[in-house]
């Protein structure tokens, strides 16, 4: 849902899942809507299919889910983590690191519906240079790391 143009050949886009869900939604025409999740390529972010100091760039939104059911929307749009979230993010972030060159950008979105943001960031030494919430009563986080080393 970032993406301007989901084609770009820059964009790698991944996720675990791939699936289409119908999705009641009186507000869309018909009363539904398709959610598609159709990445790139199949990964899980906790063991990422690239080579060390890969990318310039990383986005990372991993689920931030935990007291959702598996069969709402919101679990259907944005996955959920497991009982094991600590170590799943704390993994996630360690392989968003490996991957970047050095020098290079890490663009973390959390969204504190379970969980603080506080809380996640405590799961990678790595330092935010700077980040924003999004909108006032929002709970979305945009936060931007920088991976130490030379260019």
């Amino acid at each position: 849902m970032f993406y301007f143009d989901r084609a770009d050949d820059r964009v790698v886009f991944g996720d675990i899942r791939r699936e289409r869900h119908s999705l009641t939604d009186k507000s869309s025409k018909g009363g539904a809507r398709e959610l598609i999740i159709d990445p790139d390529q199949i990964m899980d972010f906790r063991a990422l299919p690239f080579g060390n100091d890969t990318f310039h760039l990383v986005v990372f939104d991993p689920p931030h889910l935990v007291n959702n059911g598996g069969s709402g929307w919101l679990a259907k749009k944005y996955g959920k983590l497991g009982a094991d979230w600590r170590d799943d993010i704390r993994s996630g972030f360690a392989e968003c690191f490996r991957v970047l060159r050095p020098a290079g950008v890490l663009i973390f979105k959390w969204n504190e519906h379970d969980i603080p943001v506080r809380e996640v960031l405590a799961l990678t030494d790595a330092k935010p240079i700077l980040g924003n919430r999004n909108g006032k009563n929002a709970k979305s986080h945009w936060i931007v790391f920088m991976k130490g080393g030379v260019a």
